[in-house]
C-alpha cells in the first residue's frame, strides 16, 4: 500500500507499507526530504527549540505531528497485520526527514501498544537512515532499545544542532552556516550542551559506518562503530568535503551493503560452528543491553534533565512532584551503585 502527498493532505511524507515475508517484517517506509514539495518544507520547519514536551522530553513539533499523522491512519491496518502475523517484527524506517517522522512514529507507536493490539515492546523497532536530531538527549537514550540511526562518516545532519528551520532557509550559504556552526560548538563545553534539556539529538543506538581515515586520502574497507547519544560522538561538525554527500542515501546503502558484505566474509572465513555462532548471538543481545543500561547510568550520572530508566512497558508518566522525589531517591542509588 503505497500513500502519497495527496494522500496524506501535505501533513506527511508519502510512504509505502508492505510485507516482507522473506526477513517476516511488516515494514512502513518513510520518503524522506522533496526539495520540490512546499509541504516537506511546512512540516521541517514547524518548531522551535523547547516547542513541544513528549514523555517528559522535548521533540521536534513539526516532526511528531507527522508522526502521528500517519499512526492515526494506519493504526487499524498495522494492528491488523500484527494481529493476522504475530510472529512478523513491526518496521518503521525512513532517510532524511522520512528518518525523523519514522523515529517519532515508533515513539508515539510504543506509547500506544494498545491501538496495534497490546503487542510487545519488542516487536516494534526503527532504522533512521542519516535522522534529522529530532529528540532531547534523554529520550534519545531510553528510546535506543527500540530505534536504530545508520550514518555515514561526516553526514552533517545528524551532527548539526542548528535548528532545521535556519538550515534550509541557509540552503545556500550551507557551508558558511557549517563552518560558524562547528567553531560554535567548540567553544561550547559538553556540559553546558548536556544541561540544556530542550537541545536535540539523533535517536536511539547509532550506527557510524566509517569509510575515511583522519589524513589519509582515498578510501577504505568500511567498518561500522556502534554509539549512543551520551558518547558525545557526533556533537561536533565535521568541517570535510564530504558532509554533505554523506547524507544522500545512494552512498549510504553502497557503503552500508559493503560493510554487511565484509562481516559476512569475516564470518564464513573464520567458519564459526552453529552452536558458537548462537552463543556468539546471545552474547551481542546481552551487549546491547548492557550498553543500554550503561547509558541510561551515565545519563543520570552526567545530570541530564529527566533521564531515568522508564517503565518497560514505555507507558505515559504522568509526573507530580511526590514522583518527582521518588525519581531523585532512584537517581541517588543509581548514582550510589
Amino acid at each position: 500500500m503505497k500513500k502519497d502527498y495527496v494522500d496524506t493532505g501535505g501533513q506527511a511524507p508519502p510512504y509505502l507499507l508492505y510485507l516482507d515475508h522473506d526477513h517476516a517484517d511488516i515494514v512502513l517506509a518513510i520518503r524522506g526530504f522533496n526539495l520540490a514539495r512546499e509541504s516537506d518544507y511546512a512540516v521541517l520547519l514547524d518548531n522551535k527549540l523547547g516547542k513541544r514536551k513528549f514523555d517528559g522530553g522535548f521533540v521536534h513539533n513539526g516532526l511528531l505531528n507527522a508522526a502521528e499523522c500517519v499512526l492515526n491512519a494506519e493504526c487499524d491496518v498495522l494492528k491488523e497485520l500484527v494481529e493476522k502475523y504475530p510472529k512478523y517484527t513491526l518496521t518503521f524506517t525512513g532517510h532524511s526527514l522520512g528518518s525523523g517522522v519514522a523515529a517519532l512514529l515508533t515513539m508515539v507507536a510504543v506509547q500506544n501498544l494498545d491501538r496495534l493490539g497490546n503487542i510487545p515492546r519488542t516487536r516494534v523497532r526503527c532504522y533512521a537512515i542519516a535522522p534529522a536530531r529530532c529528540v532531547s538527549l534523554n529520550l534519545a537514550v531510553r528510546y535506543a532499545d527500540v530505534i536504530n540511526s545508520i550514518v555515514l562518516q561526516d553526514d552533517f545532519l545528524p551532527r548539526t544542532a542548528t535548528p532545521l528551520e535556519d538550515i534550509f532557509k541557509s540552503l545556500f550559504c550551507l557551508p558558511c552556516l557549517l563552518c560558524l556552526r562547528c567553531m560554535r560548538d567548540t567553544c561550547t563545553s559538553e556540559e553546558k550542551m548536556l544541561k540544556d534539556p530542550r537541545r536535540l539529538y539523533a535517536p536511539g543506538r547509532l550506527y557510524h559506518i566509517v569509510e575515511r581515515k583522519p589524513f589519509r586520502c582515498g578510501r577504505f574497507p568500511p567498518v561500522v562503530r556502534t554509539a549512543v547519544p551520551v558518547d558525545g560522538r557526533f556533537e561536533h561538525i565535521v568541517l570535510s568535503c564530504n558532509a554533505t554527500s554523506d547524507h544522500a542515501i545512494i552512498w549510504i546503502e553502497r557503503e552500508a551493503e559493503t560493510a554487511l558484505e565484509l562481516m559476512r566474509e569475516k564470518d564464513h572465513t573464520l567458519e564459526i560452528p552453529t552452536k558458537q555462532r548462537m552463543e556468539r548471538q546471545k552474547s551481542l543481545a546481552k551487549e546491547h543491553s548492557d550498553e543500554y543500561k550503561a547509558a541510561l547510568r551515565r545519563a543520570v550520572t552526567l545530570s541530564v534533565p529527566h533521564a531515568f530508566s522508564p517503565s518497560q512497558y514505555g507507558t505515559f508518566d504522568e509526573r507530580n512532584d511526590n514522583e518527582d522525589s521518588q525519581q531523585s531517591d532512584f537517581e541517588d542509588r543509581i548514582i550510589g551503585q
